[in-house]
C-alpha cells in the first residue's frame, strides 16, 4: 500500500460523484417546480429583459439545475436566447 498524498484516493474522495450528497443537519429541500409550467408563461425571444434572468453575467445560458425549468421549457429557453442573440437583443459575450 502506497501513500496516496492529499488527493484521498479510493471511494471516499470529494469530487463529483453522482451519488447522494449529505448536506446540513435536518435540512429538507422542497421540490422545485418549473415557473413556466406553474404560471403558464410562454417563452418569447423578444422579451429580452425576461431572458436576462436565465443567462449568466458572462452571457452563457444557465443550466436547468440553476433555472429550475423543466426539460421542455429549458430547450425552449435555449432556443429563445439564441434567437435573441442573433437579432442582437442579447450579447453573445459580455466584455
Amino acid at each position: 500500500m502506497g501513500y496516496q498524498g492529499s488527493r484521498g484516493g479510493g471511494r471516499s474522495g470529494g469530487g463529483r460523484s453522482g451519488g447522494f450528497r449529505r448536506g446540513g443537519r435536518g435540512r429538507f429541500q422542497r421540490k422545485r417546480y418549473c415557473s413556466f409550467c406553474v404560471d403558464k408563461k410562454t417563452i418569447d425571444y423578444k422579451d429580452y429583459e425576461g431572458l436576462r434572468r436565465y443567462i449568466t453575467e458572462f452571457g452563457r445560458i444557465k443550466p436547468r439545475r440553476q433555472t429550475g425549468a423543466c426539460a421542455k421549457h429549458q430547450r425552449q429557453l435555449a432556443i429563445a436566447v439564441k434567437r435573441a442573440r442573433h437579432l442582437a437583443l442579447l450579447p453573445f459575450v459580455v466584455d
